[in-house]
């Protein structure tokens, strides 16, 4: 059967193979032409990214490992301190490391940041990129968040002065306002304290307005010793230094006693009691102790040299001069003279003698 003439292929629809090739080999041509005339341009761009990436992934590296060896030799000196006769009582190497370690890894991530940023924007530039728009836009969503975000960036800026001024470390005891206690871990945003009672506080940066620290430097233990006024000034000295000299030979007070116990001398003197000041520099966080162990040894001491302390139970003597013999006598009375009116008044009246007139009605 034959072929309908609308599906016979008609001669001017079959491809020409001539014609295929040609437009193939300009189109490759082309190609090879326009390869040929940029490859310059675009090897130099390459190389350009390339020697930009490259030198900004060498001086991060060497700016790293820079800051590392710092805050390794800051922590050997540190050490090599606290290896000395006074070194565990004036350096906290465990508080230094940790301030060291906050500092480098702020300093590494600034380091970080602004070289691959300057780097990253180097080869946007190389690629032909216009910059000024991308800044702009930059800058304004900065402001925004900075806006946004103004607590945050308090509290970072805040934690970054606070560490690198050392305000305090791992194991103060602060007292920052809005709570005190024992530190016990140190952030840029947080610091975390635990009270006396045993609670943990989070306490941002931004919120503390004043910090003081117990724990820095030296603290001054003061005792107050309350006695009679009548009771002997220099024997108490010599009591309260023999108490002194005994404290600072035993340990572990030998380590807390930063300087001699000293009697500073009389605080107040009133008519029934007087106040006998006690101060003596310890260890910073252990002047509690001292005082404590002070009021032990020094109530035992004046028990013993028989010197009476205000408050306490009165000794026997005491007792036996409180006694008035003169409460059993009973005061004079006028009845007790015969001769007195009064005696007289209150006499029974005589009967009448025998023979004497009586008076009737």
């Amino acid at each position: 059967m034959p072929w309908p003439a609308a599906l016979l292929p008609l001669a001017a629809d079959t491809p020409d193979p001539a014609a295929s090739v040609k437009e193939a080999h300009e189109s490759v041509t082309n190609a090879a032409s326009f390869i040929e005339e940029n490859w310059a341009g675009w090897l130099y761009l390459g190389l350009k990214i390339l020697l930009i990436v490259v030198i900004a992934a060498a001086l991060r590296s060497l700016v790293r490992k820079s800051l590392t060896k710092l805050i390794v030799r800051m922590n050997r000196g540190a050490e090599a301190v606290e290896g000395m006769a006074l070194g565990g009582l004036l350096v906290n190497a465990e508080r230094r490391r940790q301030r060291s370690e906050a500092i480098g890894s702020v300093l590494r991530s600034v380091a970080s940041f602004l070289i691959l940023g300057t780097a990253g924007l180097m080869v946007l530039g190389a690629l032909g990129i216009n910059l000024g728009p991308l800044l702009a836009s930059a800058g304004v969503a900065g402001v925004a968040i900075g806006f946004g975000a103004r607590n945050l960036v308090t509290d970072f800026l805040s934690g970054v002065f606070m560490i690198l001024e050392d305000q305090y470390g791992v194991g103060d005891k602060i007292d920052a306002g809005v709570a005190s206690g024992e530190v016990v871990e140190v952030g840029l945003r947080v610091t975390k304290l635990r009270g006396d009672g045993g609670e943990i506080w989070y306490v941002r940066n931004g919120e503390i307005k004043r910090i003081g620290n117990l724990s820095q430097g030296w603290a001054t233990a003061g005792v107050d010793v309350h006695v009679k006024p009548s009771e002997n000034l220099g024997r108490i000295r010599e009591v309260i230094k023999n108490v002194a000299d005994g404290l600072a030979k035993e340990s572990p007070w030998d380590e807390r006693l930063w300087g001699p116990v000293e009697v500073l001398g009389l605080d107040e003197v009133l008519l029934a009691s007087m106040t006998v000041k006690v101060s003596a520099k310890t260890m910073p966080g252990q002047q509690f102790a001292v005082e404590r162990e002070l009021r032990w040894r020094i109530k035992e001491a004046f028990d013993e040299a028989g010197i009476r302390i205000i408050g306490g139970l009165p000794a026997a003597e005491d007792e036996e001069e409180a006694a008035d013999p003169s409460a059993a006598v009973a005061a004079p009375s006028a009845l007790a003279n015969p001769a007195s009116p009064q005696s007289l008044a209150t006499a029974p009246i005589p009967p009448p003698a025998a023979g004497a007139p009586r008076i009737t009605k």
